[in-house]
């Protein structure tokens, strides 16, 4: 059975401001190592299909950027979405893509451009274990993936009952929780809900047709026309559209280092650090100095006797900030000048 690969790459990811913009948005920039996100995801996922069969799914300006910095995979497989409408709608017309250009039998294997992936030979033993399972049962297959701690920063899922076939039955979905909520349901089994996805491209659009009002209407009004679809659909999650309406949904378990980057302080979880705690990348100097988050862009940066910051330096701004702070930085945006706000 042919296997396709889509990469959801769309966003500018505000939280990692002043490094991401509209043009060099999160998924484009070296957060983890000397490599952009994108790349790294890119990478990965190489072992499991060729480059023809690799879709990326993105905003309309960051095409080129992808393209320059993706080469092997076909400019015909950047597909720009007309507007922002939610995964739910970009997962299916990625579907109908595949559908299209091969077939309704085709597997889909589904993941984000901006994630951490301590060990990516068992990540991708994880993605062939579902879809062994999705080819075998015709289930929308999810990756759960066992928590190292209890985030309230993530969705959970609540395994149920094994399955012969392999994985189990999605007991529950839950949305963001408490942290004491998180602290149970990580003692109880639950897993957070990554956004790995694989199906076969047919039993997913089946599955969005007849549980997602929001999108599925707008597959066969649109004849294959990508504005029109995108004009007539309403924004939904797969989470919130499709998997939690479905009754064909089936959880695996997955252990590999996976993080969702979302913040300037996550990038603590995910770097290398140093002896002192410190993950810094660029031309960065730190004399007692420790668990500091720097990121310095052509100047230098010294750290001096100061913890627990993030420190960001690029084309003569900087930004300092606690990690506190860090995972929101809204109000201080919404707070500055848009000249300041708003740099190219």
């Amino acid at each position: 059975m042919s296997q396709w690969v889509v990469i959801l790459a769309g966003g500018v990811g505000s939280r990692f401001w002043p490094l991401s913009t509209p043009t060099r948005p999160k998924q484009l920039l070296p957060l983890i190592d000397s490599h952009p996100l994108l790349r790294n995801t890119v990478e990965r996922l190489l072992p499991l299909a060729d480059p023809s069969r690799i879709l990326i799914l993105t905003n309309a300006s960051l095409v080129e950027p992808i393209h320059a910095l993706v080469p092997e995979i076909p400019r015909a497989n950047l597909i720009a979405e007309p507007r922002p409408a939610g995964t739910a709608a970009a997962l299916a017309w990625a579907a109908t893509e595949i559908a299209r250009r091969d077939s309704a039998e085709a597997l889909m294997l589904s993941v984000h451009a901006d994630w951490a992936i301590g060990d990516p030979e068992e990540f991708r033993a994880a993605l062939k274990r579902a879809a062994r399972v999705a080819e075998s049962t015709h289930a929308l297959v999810t990756v759960g993936v066992v928590p190292s701690r209890p985030d309230p920063g993530f969705g959970y899922i609540r395994p149920g009952a094994a399955l012969p076939t392999g994985g189990m039955q999605v007991a529950q979905f839950v949305e963001k929780p408490s942290r004491d909520l998180a602290v149970d349901m990580v003692r109880d089994g639950f897993l957070w809900n990554s956004g790995i996805f694989v199906w076969r491209a047919g039993d997913f659009l089946d599955e969005v047709r007849a549980n997602t009002p929001e999108v599925g209407p707008a597959l066969d009004a649109a004849h294959g026309d990508i504005d029109t679809f995108f004009s007539l659909v309403t924004s939904i999650s797969v989470d919130v559209g499709v998997m939690e309406r479905s009754g064909r949904v089936v959880v695996i378990p997955g252990d590999f280092g996976w993080d969702d980057v979302g913040t300037w302080a996550a990038l603590a979880r995910v770097r290398t650090r140093d002896e002192e705690g410190n993950a810094a990348i660029g031309p960065v100097h730190l004399l007692d100095a420790s668990d500091n988050v720097v990121q310095a862009e052509g100047h230098q940066v010294v750290l001096y006797g100061v913890s627990d910051l993030v420190v960001v330096v690029r084309d003569g701004l900087t930004l300092v900030t606690t990690t506190e702070k860090a995972v929101d930085l809204k109000a201080l945006l919404e707070a500055l000048p848009r000249d300041v706000r708003e740099r190219p």
